[in-house]
């Protein structure tokens, strides 16, 4: 008897857990494009995205230190530096100075686009995937999306350049993906990621000095301050650390399905709570992306 009711304890705390997980990677992950919006209003974008990465890399990567687990050899910290420039500094930085220009639910779907372009590298690069009739018409889907999106007229036009950076950056993201799949890294994930985001958020805090984004300093206010605190705290530390539990228990492609579920977060939250505006465009767009993301990641 007590055998059976510390089972199923132990189930109800892992189902606890699998739910409190995807909550994080469903709703925490949507949440942060418009607690970015709130920190670059009147945080420099580089330095933002600099102090949330490197803050939350180095509590990360400490706490796993302490936690007993090995410092990466110096072929792993070039290989991590490589990780950091392709996946936080030329992504995320573009993405942080374009969310002064874009609105936020419009960044998370174009944000949504990596698993598209990550296909496409994986067909470019390492020849992993074919182009069967399915997934090109997916392709197909996600790119129509992204050109509605983007296209002008209409009752509100969508800055262009920032749109084509934030693309751009999500390229550099799913290309190191890609490449970090036969570099030699930590076997220890959280002490990857955490390496990885500390080296990423010292490169971005040394762009943001050789840009002279912090002189003046700016007035900063309480509400950017916590914006930056739920970046670093939920956005970066438990998101992710639930990402990387959730990819420990099942199919990565299951747990990629937060990447269909973040923009509808993102574009409701910046509805609602920022007073930004959902047009007939953005919905079709929306949804086309969507429903591309949704073709791949059901592929296997």
């Amino acid at each position: 008897m007590v055998s059976t009711a510390l089972m199923d304890k132990g189930r109800q705390s892992y189902r606890a857990r699998m739910l409190l997980s995807f909550f994080a990677i469903y709703v925490l992950w949507g949440t942060t494009f418009l607690a970015i919006r709130i920190a670059v209003e009147e945080l420099p974008p580089l330095f933002a995205a600099g102090a949330r990465f490197f803050i939350a890399g180095v509590a990360l990567y400490g706490f796993m230190r302490a936690k007993g687990e090995a410092r990466p050899t110096l072929i792993q910290w070039r290989s991590l530096a490589i990780m950091a420039l392709l996946m936080f500094v030329a992504e995320y930085g573009p993405l942080f100075w374009a969310e002064k220009y874009v609105p936020s639910g419009v960044v998370s779907v174009l944000a949504a686009t990596l698993p598209i372009i990550t296909l496409i590298l994986e067909m470019l690069i390492l020849r992993q995937q074919r182009m069967r009739p399915m997934l090109a018409l997916a392709v197909l889907i996600g790119f129509s999306g992204v050109a509605v999106l983007l296209m002008p007229g209409g009752t509100q036009h969508i800055a262009l350049i920032p749109c084509l950076a934030i693309l751009a950056g999500a390229t550099t993201w799913s290309l190191g993906a890609v490449l970090t799949r036969s570099m030699e890294l930590p076997t220890s994930r959280p002490t990857t990621a955490g390496a990885a985001m500390m080296v990423g958020g010292a490169m971005l805090l040394a762009l943001s000095a050789c840009f002279g984004e912090m002189h003046p300093f700016p007035h900063v206010s309480t509400r950017a301050v916590l914006a930056m605190l739920y970046l670093i705290i939920f956005g970066s530390l438990l998101a992710f650390t639930a990402f990387v539990w959730l990819l420990g228990q099942m199919p990565a492609t299951r747990v990629s399905s937060h990447a269909y579920v973040n923009p509808i977060v993102a574009v409701a939250l910046g509805y609602f709570a920022a007073g930004e505006i959902i047009t007939w465009r953005i919905i079709a767009g929306s949804l086309l992306v969507l429903v591309s993301v949704f073709l791949i990641l059901r592929r296997d």
